[in-house]
């Protein structure tokens, strides 16, 4: 099946790429070896991470995007991050509503998915599925975070430009600047940019950013959008190019590059090794038993712990 799905994959075949990200998200058995196989092919796609607080405009500021790219002769993709339901595990996966131009263009893949309970901003398979749409040719690939609070910027790992979207008017300015999502900002995007305070926000933008230090030396713009008309797209990307290429001669930026791999060996160590550890030693329903003893305060966790790593058997 993985042959026969990676023959259709690599001819363009837009269900094959449907079926090989489903399998990704997943996690499943068949989801490795193409991995394995695809990624070779990668490396060629830039990643937008497009974050920001809820209500900013995110999505329509990616549809936005989308159409320009398009218009420039780009195939591009889309994946939007949507938040888990901690009760039902349930996403509404609302960005999709607001893309109806880009979703009816063959030459745009869009791709909705639930964070299914990782926080960051991400899903835990966001950057495999990145790796699948690289492989398949799509560029640039636009990767919108789910409304992300102050520490949620994971996207910075996964991203080669990264732009933070603001909206005056929402809030204390100081508030919405803190440290965490602010420092991950190549690119500042003022969004609603047509409501009151987009000057007080632009200001209290450059006083943050006039006191932070970059060791890449890039100095972060700032843009004003109105992305519901489509004003200051064109500017944006513009923006995004001129970023792009600042960073492809920064050594600063390879070393965020080698700490970004480091970082995603870690998590899918992490991962495989969670999951051979509750299949070596909870088998049958024995987790449950374990968490109802250690919530009835009858055995202690860190106990349970240690026994499982003196007794895992790595293969």
């Amino acid at each position: 099946m993985p042959d026969q799905l990676l023959d259709r994959f690599f001819k363009g075949d837009t269900r094959a790429l449907a079926r090989i990200i489903t399998l990704v998200e997943n996690r499943s058995a068949d989801s490795l070896p193409l991995l394995q196989q695809l990624f070779s092919r990668t490396g060629k796609a830039q990643v937008l991470g497009v974050t920001g607080s809820p209500g900013s405009g995110k999505s329509t500021l990616v549809d936005r995007l989308a159409t320009t790219y398009r218009k420039k002769g780009n195939t591009l993709a889309v994946v939007a991050v949507d938040p888990s339901s901690p009760f039902t595990g349930g996403a509404i996966l609302g960005d999709r509503i607001r893309m109806q131009g880009p979703a009816t263009d063959p030459g745009v893949y869009i791709r909705s998915m639930a964070t299914r309970g990782n926080l960051g901003g991400l899903a835990t398979a966001t950057a495999d599925v990145v790796t699948v749409l690289d492989a398949a040719g799509k560029n640039p690939i636009i990767v919108e975070t789910v409304g992300v609070g102050q520490d949620e910027v994971d996207i910075v790992k996964l991203a080669d430009v990264s732009l933070v979207v603001l909206v005056p008017g929402m809030g204390d300015d100081v508030q919405a600047l803190k440290a965490g999502i602010m420092e991950i900002g190549d690119i500042f995007v003022l969004n609603k940019c047509d409501r009151p305070g987009v000057e007080k926000m632009e200001r209290a933008v450059q006083t943050v950013l006039s006191l932070a230090h970059r060791p890449d030396g890039w100095d972060p713009p700032i843009v004003k959008t109105v992305a519901t008309e489509g004003r200051g797209i064109d500017e944006l990307i513009e923006t995004i190019e001129r970023c792009a290429a600042f960073f492809q001669s920064s050594s600063a930026r390879l070393e965020k590059k080698r700490e970004a791999a480091r970082q995603r060996l870690i998590t899918l160590l992490e991962e495989r090794l969670v999951r051979i550890a509750v299949e070596q030693v909870f088998p049958d329903g024995k987790l449950n038993k374990l968490a109802e003893e250690i919530a009835n305060r009858q055995q202690d966790p860190y106990t349970i712990v240690d026994e499982v790593i003196r007794n895992l058997r790595f293969k």
